[in-house]
């Protein structure tokens, strides 16, 4: 593979249309586009079936720099995570590899904050309305949704 080939990444139009025409779509996270947050904060993800129908699954794999610091937020779906690797303190709790959290729609969580040696976690999202929602008196700086919603939208 050349080195042009190797920064490409998948679109959700190539993907959709692999499962269009054999029913199925096989992929590595390195094939998708890696998003970058002002927080160092490093993200990917796919849908879930059709990537342009908004009532689709949304799956996340988000590495956190150690120290990272995310504001408490919300989602406007269900959602759970999966601690990957690393550790990551929710609120007061901290939680390891191999860890599980539910969270439900517009309950909010946070603040998040990544261990010594960062976190990797696998999110999914009930459908497509996953972007982070900021609480009370929070800016949302912190949370990067409108990196990630410009970032897929200009895979569409």
């Amino acid at each position: 593979m050349s080195t042009e080939e190797s920064t490409k990444h998948l679109t959700a139009q190539q993907i959709n249309q692999d499962l269009q025409r054999k029913g199925h779509a096989a992929f590595r996270w390195e094939d998708l586009e890696q998003i970058t947050l002002p927080t160092g904060v490093q993200t990917c993800l796919y849908r879930v079936g059709d990537p342009e129908d908004e009532a689709s699954p949304t799956v996340f794999r988000v590495f956190f720099p150690p120290g990272c610091l995310v504001e408490a937020h919300t989602h406007a779906c269900d959602y759970t995570e999966i601690i990957l690797s690393g550790s990551q303190r929710v609120g007061a709790q901290w939680h390891h590899a191999g860890d599980i959290r539910l969270g439900s729609a517009n309950r909010g969580y946070g603040p998040l904050e990544a261990g010594p040696e960062g976190a990797t976690v696998l999110f999914m999202f009930a459908d497509g309305r996953w972007p982070a929602l900021k609480l009370g008196n929070n800016d949302g700086s912190t949370l990067g949704s409108d990196v990630i919603e410009a970032a897929v939208a200009a895979d569409s």
